[in-house]
C-alpha cells in the first residue's frame, strides 16, 4: 500500500561486482575542494536487508552500514539539525540517525505499514503516512515521540507539508483520494476524490497549489490550497482546480525549484509530461527511456535528470531546448535520485543491482569540451535499496 508499482527486484550480481572494480579507480580530476570540517553523507534505505547504508560523499566511499527496523523505505533529512529520519515499514517505527556520528539516536513507534516521512521547514515536526492504519502520525522531533494521529483515506502513501507549514497534503492510494490536513488544528479540512491510485505529491514553493499523481488514471490532480489571508475570496478554502491528462501510470512529479513547471514521469508510457503550473497547460510527451521512475531538476532550473528503471539509465533532458541531450548508463533498476549538496554529483539508487551510481553532472573531455552527465563510480548498498537522503554540514 502506498508504494509505487515496480517489477520484482532481483540482484544483478555481475553488474554489481564488476562495475565498482572497473570504475573505482577513476581519477578525481576537477572535483570540488572541501574544507577539513565539511561533512556530507548520503543515506540509503535497504528494504531487503533491514539496514541503512551511509555513503561518504566527500571521499566517495561507503562509511558504514546501520541496522534499523524491518523493511526501511522512506527517508528524509532534517533541514535544521544534523539528523536523518528513516521509516521502517514492517517494523512500524521511525529511526532517528545522528548524522554527526552516524549512529542510531532513537526509535519512535508509529502505526501499521508506514511508508514515507516529511519534515517541516523548522525541523520541529515530522509527518508519517501509515498505509495500513489509514492515518498520519505527527511526531515532535524535540521530544522524539508521536503527539497526534489524524485519520485520512485508505492506504495513505505520502504526507507532505507545504513550505509555509499551513497545509499537510496526503495521497490515499487505495481510496483514490487526497486529504488536506490543517497542521495547527490537526484535523482534516478537505477531501478530494477521483484521483485513482494517488501517489506522488508536489507543492509549489509559494504553497498556493498541490499537484498529485493519479497513477491509475493517466492524470495529475491540481488542488488550490487554502490561503485565508488572500484578498481573493475563492482562495480562502481548499478547492479542486483541474484534472490534467498526462501519460500512462504517472508515478513521480519533479518540480522546478522556481515552481514554474512540473515534470511527470509516466512509467508505462516511457515518457515525461510537462505541466506549466501558472496556466496548467500540459506540454507534449517526450520519450526518455524505458519506464521512467523518478526525477530531479537542477538548481538552475535548466536540466531534468530522470531515472529509467527498465533501461538501466539516467536521461538528461534540457528544459529550455525541450529535448533529451544525453543518456548515462548506470546500475540495474535505477529509481530514487538525489543531488549532492553542491549539485556536482547525481546519485541514483539502483534497486536491482543493490548499489548507488555516482554520476558527475558536469565533466570535461580531453579537448576541454564540457560533458553533461558521466558515470564516475558505483558504491555498494544493501539488498533492494529504495530511497535516499543527503545531509551536508560543518563539524564544530
Amino acid at each position: 500500500m502506498g508504494q509505487k508499482w515496480r517489477p520484482n527486484l532481483r540482484r544483478l550480481s555481475a553488474l554489481g561486482l564488476l562495475l565498482p572494480l572497473l570504475l573505482g579507480g577513476c581519477s578525481r580530476h576537477h572535483f570540488p575542494q572541501y574544507p577539513s570540517d565539511y561533512r556530507e553523507y548520503a543515506y540509503v534505505t535497504n528494504s531487503g536487508s533491514n539496514t541503512i547504508t551511509v555513503l561518504d560523499l566527500v571521499n566517495l566511499r561507503q562509511d558504514r552500514v546501520l541496522p534499523v527496523g524491518a523493511n526501511p523505505t522512506g527517508i528524509a533529512a532534517s533541514p535544521t539539525r544534523n539528523e536523518v529520519y528513516a521509516v521502517n515499514t514492517d517494523g512500524g517505527t521511525v529511526t532517528v540517525i545522528d548524522a554527526e556520528h552516524n549512529r542510531i539516536a532513537a526509535t519512535i513507534p508509529v502505526h501499521h505499514k508506514p511508508y514515507a516521512i516529511d519534515v517541516d521547514a523548522a525541523g520541529k515536526r515530522a509527518y508519517v503516512a501509515n498505509s495500513a492504519s489509514n492515518n498520519v502520525s505527527v511526531i515532535d522531533l524535540d521530544a522524539r515521540r508521536e503527539i497526534a494521529v489524524v485519520g485520512v483515506g485508505e492506504g495513505p502513501g505520502l504526507a507532505k507539508i507545504s513550505p509555509d507549514g499551513a497545509s499537510l497534503v496526503v495521497s490515499n492510494r487505495t481510496s483514490g483520494s487526497v486529504s488536506i490536513i490543517d497542521p495547527v488544528k490537526l484535523k482534516v479540512r478537505a477531501v478530494f476524490d477521483g484521483c485513482a491510485q494517488a501517489t506522488d505529491i508536489a507543492i509549489l514553493p509559494d504553497s498556493s497549489k498541490a499537484y498529485i499523481a493519479c497513477s491509475g488514471a493517466k492524470q495529475v490532480m491540481d488542488i488550490g490550497l487554502a490561503r485565508p489571508a488572500s484578498n481573493i475570496g475563492l482562495e480562502h478554502t481548499d478547492r479542486l482546480l483541474a484534472l490534467l491528462e498526462v501519460g500512462r501510470t504517472p508515478v513521480h512529479l519533479s518540480l522546478k525549484p522556481d515552481g514554474g513547471e512540473i515534470f511527470v514521469s509516466n512509467f508505462d508510457s516511457d515518457s515525461i509530461s510537462e505541466i506549466a503550473t501558472y496556466t496548467n497547460e500540459v506540454g507534449g510527451a517526450y520519450l526518455v527511456g524505458a519506464h521512467p521512475s523518478s526525477g530531479v531538476v537542477s538548481a538552475d532550473n535548466s536540466l531534468l535528470w530522470v531515472s529509467n528503471f527498465n533501461a538501466d539509465s539516467i536521461g538528461i533532458y534540457s528544459i529550455d531546448d525541450g529535448k533529451l541531450i544525453n543518456t548515462v548508463h548506470v546500475g540495474g533498476g535505477p529509481d530514487a535520485v538525489a543531488f549532492s549538496a553542491n549539485g556536482f554529483l547525481l546519485l541514483a539508487v539502483d534497486a536491482r543491482s543493490s548499489d548507488v551510481s555516482v554520476v558527475r553532472t558536469q565533466s570535461y573531455a580531453s579537448n576541454g569540451a564540457t560533458r553533461i552527465g558521466s558515470l564516475f563510480t558505483m558504491l555498494p548498498a544493501g539488498k533492494a535499496p529504495s530511497s535516499i537522503a543527503v545531509k551536508a554540514f560543518r563539524v564544530h
